[in-house]
């Protein structure tokens, strides 16, 4: 009796650990990471370019409109069973150098609060005219005699032996 007591504990226990394990988040991580330096320990008016690339390596993304802003960009999500993705955390660091003579002039921090939701263009452009159904593509050239030969001699606008 208290072998089959222990028995069904010992189930019960396992079922539950296999249900909880089931709904802990994957997390992933992706973008820069901070391993011997932190980009928030940029010095202004101290480091350069070429303090900057050696501590922290090549920046995740430069500038479009200003090759000098240089921008370290990561991000944390986290994914439970089924469902999509959330990003729970988001880092860009924006360093701005000097034109001439390349050190650093500001070093701003951005998280996941700062963001803003910005409405998606799915870049397409809508076309005007109407739009055939299947079957109206299907038997659309039915009857247009495109399988036959046509005859347009006589006809206004053609020359003889022109064949369209």
């Amino acid at each position: 009796m208290f072998r089959r007591a222990a028995t069904a504990a010992l189930a019960a226990a396992l079922l539950a650990s296999a249900g909880l394990s089931a709904c802990s988040p994957i997390t992933s991580y992706s973008g820069f990471q901070a391993i011997d330096s932190d980009p928030k320990d940029v010095k202004v008016g101290t480091d350069t370019k070429s303090t900057v690339r050696a501590k922290l390596g090549s920046p995740s993304v430069t500038s479009t409109f200003d090759p000098n802003v240089w921008f370290y960009v990561n991000q944390v999500k986290e994914r439970v069973a089924f469902r999509r993705p959330q990003v729970t955390a988001r880092n860009v660091t924006a360093i701005a150098f000097n034109k001439e003579t390349e050190m650093v002039e500001t070093v701003n921090v951005y998280t996941l609060k700062d963001g803003k939701v910005i409405a998606f263009n799915n870049r397409e452009t809508p076309t005007r005219g109407r739009e055939m159904t299947i079957l109206e593509q299907l038997l659309g050239s039915v009857g247009r005699g495109g399988l036959l030969p046509q005859d347009d001699e006589g006809v206004p606008g053609s020359r003889p032996g022109d064949r369209r």
